[in-house]
């Protein structure tokens, strides 16, 4: 019993997960959108329609450094990186990164959870530092955003800058953990 309070900070400590593979949010039935898993989609929905991306400080106490870049427009359901267009996906890097460097400078990382972990159905992109000492063997190098690919087994990715070029870490469910909280 004398280890149950660390444990339980050890728990606290760890990232929430979720499945939003059954997500209900439908922007044409206001109703669905009061889940938790949705409140991304309602802050969408309350964006003007112009620009078509938009960035959020991560309301979660247990981020206070992270970001959010995510696009004005949404579907139903959970929202694979996938489901969007090669353009949309470009913009959506591009701002990202834009706002990734504006706060962190060449030390940035961004992030997608996979579907299974994720807890919000709203396509959004986590902003924060990267995490040193992070960097594995399983990435591909591509040179622009356009070419940063999207997962068709609704996995995450993570990204970050190396000199002119970007990583993409591919094939993992969690991913924000790279970036400090």
């Amino acid at each position: 019993m004398r280890h149950l309070p660390v444990l339980l900070v050890l728990c606290a400590a760890l990232p929430s997960s979720g499945d939003v593979s059954h997500c209900a949010c439908d922007a044409t039935k206001p109703e669905t959108l009061e889940a938790r898993e949705c409140s991304l989609c309602r802050e969408a929905e309350m964006q003007p329609p112009d620009p078509p991306v938009f960035s959020l400080k991560d309301a979660s106490p247990r981020k206070p450094q992270r970001w959010l870049m995510l696009p004005r427009s949404h579907g139903t359901g959970a929202e694979p990186l996938a489901r969007r267009t090669p353009q949309e996906r470009k913009l959506l890097w591009t701002a990202a990164i834009e706002k990734a460097k504006s706060l962190w400078g060449e030390e940035w990382g961004l992030a997608i959870n996979g579907v299974t972990t994720r807890t919000q159905c709203h396509t959004h992109i986590h902003i924060g530092k990267l995490l040193r000492g992070v960097e594995t063997r399983r990435f591909m190098v591509v040179d622009d955003p356009a070419k940063i690919p999207a997962p068709e087994d609704d996995s995450g990715l993570w990204v970050h800058p190396v000199g002119r070029k970007l990583h993409v870490h591919l094939g993992e469910q969690i991913t924000e953990t790279v970036l400090l909280r």
